[in-house]
């Protein structure tokens, strides 16, 4: 064999270790990352219940708040309870006007 020969085996055997060790790192990279998915979803899974939790926690408050100011609203007195329901129906009928005017 010429020295010619012995420098292409060698560089062939060198680019082969070097493409293997590459390649073997990759893959080592992969299945660290592919074990960290399951563990970052059930984080992520988590954090949206809390979220979820929370806004309907925050909803039902509102509702709340709304029927007690409701609730403070109403009277004994028809005249204020009929007067009341006039302005809930002029309420009621803006909120189509608007609607319509938005279309």
């Amino acid at each position: 064999m010429t020295n010619s020969d012995y420098l292409i085996k060698a560089t062939l055997k060198k680019i082969s270790e070097r493409v293997n060790n590459t390649f073997i790192e990759k893959i080592e990279e992969a299945t660290n990352a592919a074990q960290e998915v399951p563990d970052i979803l059930k984080k992520e899974l988590e954090n949206l219940k809390k979220e979820i939790i929370d806004e309907a926690k925050r909803m039902e408050e509102e509702v709340m708040e709304n029927d007690t100011f409701n609730q403070s609203n109403k009277s004994n007195n028809p005249t204020i309870n009929k007067t009341l329901k006039k302005i809930e129906l002029i309420n009621n009928k803006l909120e189509i006007l608007n609607q319509l005017i938005d279309k």
